[in-house]
C-alpha cells in the first residue's frame, strides 16, 4: 500500500501537491517558506486540525515540509508532529555542515521523487551558481543569494 505522503510527492509540483492537500484536507496553512540557496526551497505548511479525523487516516502528522526545486518540482516530502526549525531540520540533512545545528522532532514520513538529490550539493564553496560572482554571496550553511549591493541594496519593482 503507497503511503499519502508519497502520493502527495508523486504529483512532482508543487501546485499539484498543495491542490491535492487542499482537496483532501480542506486547506492547509502556509506557515514557512525558506530558501537555501538559489536551488532549493522548503515549504512549512499545517493541514487544518478540522480535518484531524480524516488526517489520521492518511498522514501521521499535521505538518508537511514540502522540498522544491527552483521551478517548484517537489523533491522530497516530509510529515513532523511539529514544526522543525529552520536550522535544525538542514543540521538533520547535512550534519557535517557546522552552521547547521540542532534537532529535528521525529520524521514520521518522507517521500523523494525523481526530483532529488543530495541538498548537500548545493551548499558547498564550487556549487552552481546563476549568479554572477560579484552579484552573490553565501548563505549561513551555504548557497548562494543575491548580494544587496546587486540592486544597490532594494528589491526591483518589476512590473509585467
Amino acid at each position: 500500500m503507497k503511503h499519502f505522503v508519497q502520493t502527495l510527492a508523486d504529483t512532482l509540483g508543487l501546485g499539484s501537491l498543495l491542490d491535492e492537500v487542499r482537496h483532501r484536507f480542506g486547506g492547509y496553512e502556509l506557515l514557512e517558506h525558506w530558501k537555501q540557496g538559489e536551488f532549493h526551497h522548503d515549504v512549512v505548511v499545517r493541514v487544518p486540525s478540522t480535518a484531524n479525523d480524516h488526517l489520521l487516516d492518511l498522514l501521521p502528522g499535521p505538518i508537511l515540509v514540502i522540498a522544491t526545486n527552483c521551478n517548484g518540482g517537489v523533491k522530497e516530502v516530509l510529515c513532523f508532529g511539529e514544526v522543525p526549525e529552520r536550522w535544525a531540520l538542514w543540521h538533520w540533512r547535512c550534519p557535517h555542515i557546522d552552521d547547521f545545528t540542532g534537532d529535528v522532532p521525529p520524521v514520521l514520513e518522507r517521500a523523494i521523487t525523481e526530483h532529488w538529490f543530495d541538498p548537500c550539493d548545493l551548499l558547498s564553496a564550487d556549487a552552481r551558481s546563476e549568479l554572477r560572482p560579484e552579484h552573490r554571496q553565501r548563505q549561513r550553511g551555504g548557497g548562494w543569494e543575491m548580494a544587496p549591493s546587486a540592486c544597490g541594496g532594494q528589491l526591483l519593482d518589476r512590473k509585467l
